[in-house]
This record gives C-alpha cells, sequence and structure tokens, in this order.
C-alpha cells in the first residue's frame, strides 16, 4: 500500500492483519456468571467489558453499562442475575486474517472502541482495540487512524 505525505513525500507501510495488532489471551465471562463476579473481573482488570464465551465460541459482550442499565436500574440482583440475562448477543466482530485498515474502518462506521477477532470457527483469537492501534508503531501509516480515533471518541450528547 502507498500514500501521499502532506509534504510530498511518498509514505510506505506494511499491510497489516488485524491480528498482528490485536490483544490476545483475553479474559472471558461465561453465560452463566453472575453479573457481581462479571463486574468484579471488570475491576480488577480495569476494563468495562468482557467477552462472553461459551467455550471458546464468543455468544456476546457485557459492560459495565449493560450491568447498570439492564440490571442494576431494572431492580434486578447482581448477585443473583446472570451474564446472559444482560448481555448484549448480536456484537460486530473481525476476523484474525482482516486488513487492519479494514478492521478500523469498521470500528470507525460502527462507532465501537473494542472489536472482537475470530478466527473462522468462530473462536475469539483477542481484541483489538482504539489503543492497541493507536499505539502500533507500524499503524502510523494507516490511512484512517487519526479520524478513526477522533469520530469513534466523540462524546455522544444526554437526550433532551
Amino acid at each position: 500500500m502507498q500514500g501521499r505525505a502532506t509534504n510530498g513525500r511518498d509514505l510506505h507501510y506494511l499491510s497489516m492483519q488485524v491480528s498482528e495488532i490485536m490483544t490476545r489471551e483475553v479474559e472471558t465471562a461465561a453465560p452463566d456468571t453472575s453479573l457481581q463476579q462479571a463486574a468484579s473481573a471488570m475491576e480488577a482488570l480495569g476494563v468495562g467489558s468482557l467477552p462472553v464465551c461459551d467455550g471458546n465460541r464468543l455468544v456476546g459482550t457485557i459492560t459495565d453499562r449493560d450491568i447498570v442499565v439492564r440490571a442494576v436500574a431494572a431492580g434486578l440482583s447482581p448477585v443473583d442475575t446472570l451474564v446472559r440475562d444482560c448481555m448484549t448477543e448480536d456484537i460486530v466482530y473481525a476476523f484474525c486474517d482482516e486488513e487492519a485498515e479494514e478492521v478500523l474502518e469498521r470500528m470507525k462506521t460502527q462507532q465501537i472502541r473494542r472489536l472482537a477477532i475470530l478466527d473462522h470457527d468462530k473462536s475469539l483469537m483477542g481484541i483489538v482495540s482504539l489503543g492497541d492501534v493507536a499505539t502500533e508503531p507500524r499503524a502510523a501509516g494507516l490511512a484512517s487512524v487519526g479520524s478513526a480515533i477522533s469520530e469513534i471518541s466523540e462524546p455522544s450528547r444526554p437526550r433532551k
């Protein structure tokens, strides 16, 4: 791939697969995990979401927001309520052999900060986040890095 730098010099960068920049060995939650256990894991890991896997197969994601909005706000007990009851099942993902540029464009279009990376059997291989992309030295040449970070990070406005 080749792009043009603003000063007129050619900028060459290597084509990268998303598997080269993703975070591997991601902690997950099982569908039958309690919300309290999931929240405790998020707190210990310093993250706001966990992929939900049945074995190695990705079945959804649970976020701190899911726990608050779908359970706590509804008066459900975080001790008795299971991840499967509050998780998001329809999630966006990418395959490990996809080009990083394409995956970043999908993140931008869908306005998501994290994306599950799967093999072709739909087993979880890792997660790619904006931080993974932003801190990868070889990603500096990806044309859409700056615009993706800007567009995805645009704050939402509260309902009036």
